[in-house]
């Protein structure tokens, strides 16, 4: 109970702040040489996707299921979709969430919520179920990935029209899929 408590306070702090703490971790992954992909996605958009994220902490840190309702989650607001669509690379958008989790516990910090050792104490049993969120979390957005580039790659080939010869073809020239 008491570490509910906690977890709910930590928890109403990034649904409050949201749109707070989304636009402080914006400023951080656009200024971060190791997210510098993320310069050219709209600011809105993402700073939108991160406030949704931290509306919805909540609600996937007590789901029965975390993963699957984190899966629904990712399917419903197509944050990875659209960042590939921008070019952004697998390990920046895994760095971009690395850098959400930090700055929800950033935010949580300077409001002085942990004033006590028990608060400390209850703190890092929520920073452990928070950091099971978003392992799930990172391990859905490289799932995902692998899953769109597989489809990249496979979206350029087509049987040739010589259906008699079923060889792929890649940009409309014939292959006998050996070396050339």
């Amino acid at each position: 109970m008491e570490q509910r408590m906690l977890a709910d306070k930590l928890l109403d702090l990034s649904q409050h702040h949201a749109k707070v703490i989304a636009e402080q971790w914006y400023n951080a992954v656009i200024s971060n040489p190791r997210t510098c992909s993320f310069r050219k996605v709209p600011k809105e958009r993402l700073i939108s996707q991160a406030e949704d994220f931290f509306l919805n902490l909540k609600t996937l840190y007590f789901a029965e299921n975390p993963y699957t309702e984190l899966e629904h989650y990712f399917e419903r607001t197509s944050y990875l979709e659209y960042t590939h669509s921008w070019h952004v690379p697998l390990h920046e958008n895994i760095y971009a969430v690395i850098m959400m989790r930090r700055h929800i516990w950033l935010y949580a910090d300077t409001q002085a919520m942990f004033n006590t050792s028990l608060d400390m104490w209850q703190a890092v049993e929520s920073i452990n179920r928070t950091l099971l969120l978003f392992d799930y979390a990172l391990t859905i957005l490289v799932r995902r990935y692998a899953e769109m580039e597989s489809k990249a790659m496979a979206a350029p080939f087509r049987l040739c029209s010589d259906h008699s010869r079923p060889e792929i073809c890649r940009n409309g020239v014939q292959s006998n899929g050996g070396s050339r």
